[in-house]
């Protein structure tokens, strides 16, 4: 086993189960900070700001600060700052993402790009106005692809759903940029000031978190906490699995 300068961790199932924290990664993360190993969170929640992520965190024992949490909207956000800085925006979303987004314009008179994350509220004159923008000329981004996500209640709908109807209206491939893709975790790496070459990433579900983590171009932790268990159907291996973070040493 290797041994990292830096971590990145995905959240549910790799920290917690919805409000029920993973104590192995509890004592690990905890173990990371008495070490002053730096370490980070890298989560495609778009509704909530990196603050209330922190201190959410925080209420489950885990010892963050609002810097070391990158979200796909504040991720959304880097990458407009580097490929789109004076555009103007047509946004769908919730408070994280308003928040992350608010140094640009917006508007509803031919914005440069339309901006979806997961809107709980959302209704058929917003995705009507988001697709029109699309077929006139606008960039369509999208904070994260996730077509489910799970809640206390079940599974509900996620982003992914709500871009792919725009995209499917308007024949347009979007721009995602969180997890599986590479940029929320080169985000991250920027933001933290970390080493990629001696950073890994933590996370339970290969089709996310680890597939992030290898498009990304570090190493990665599967942690059999969370989604996915069994990796023998994936060509492309993580480079490590275990059963949880009790059995990583530091």
């Amino acid at each position: 086993m290797k041994t990292y300068k830096s971590y990145l961790f995905d959240l549910d199932g790799t920290v917690y189960h919805g409000n029920e924290p993973i104590v192995s990664a509890i004592h690990f993360i905890n173990k990371l900070a008495n070490s002053h190993i730096p370490y980070g969170f890298v989560t495609n929640n778009s509704t909530r700001s990196p603050k209330q992520v922190a201190k959410r965190l925080n209420g489950m024992g885990i010892l963050a600060e609002p810097w070391q949490i990158m979200t796909s909207s504040v991720a959304t956000a880097s990458y407009l700052q580097a490929n789109m800085p004076h555009s103007s925006l047509y946004i769908i979303g919730e408070e994280g993402l308003f928040e992350a987004l608010a140094a640009f314009a917006q508007t509803e008179d031919k914005p440069d790009a339309v901006v979806i994350g997961l809107d709980r509220a959302i209704t058929h004159e917003k995705l009507s106005k988001a697709a029109r923008f699309v077929a006139n000329g606008a960039d369509l981004i999208a904070t994260n692809p996730d077509a489910m996500i799970t809640t206390e209640s079940g599974l509900v709908v996620g982003n992914g759903a709500l871009v792919a109807a725009v995209a499917y209206a308007t024949k347009t491939e979007p721009i995602v940029i969180g997890k599986p893709g590479a940029a929320i975790v080169e985000a991250a790496i920027k933001q933290l000031k970390l080493d990629p070459r001696h950073t890994v990433f933590v996370g339970d579900n290969y089709d996310t978190d680890l597939l992030a983590g290898i498009h990304a171009g570090i190493d990665t932790i599967h942690v059999q906490t969370g989604i996915t268990t069994d990796l023998s159907a994936y060509k492309i291996q993580p480079t490590y699995s275990i059963p949880s973070l009790d059995d990583w040493p530091i």
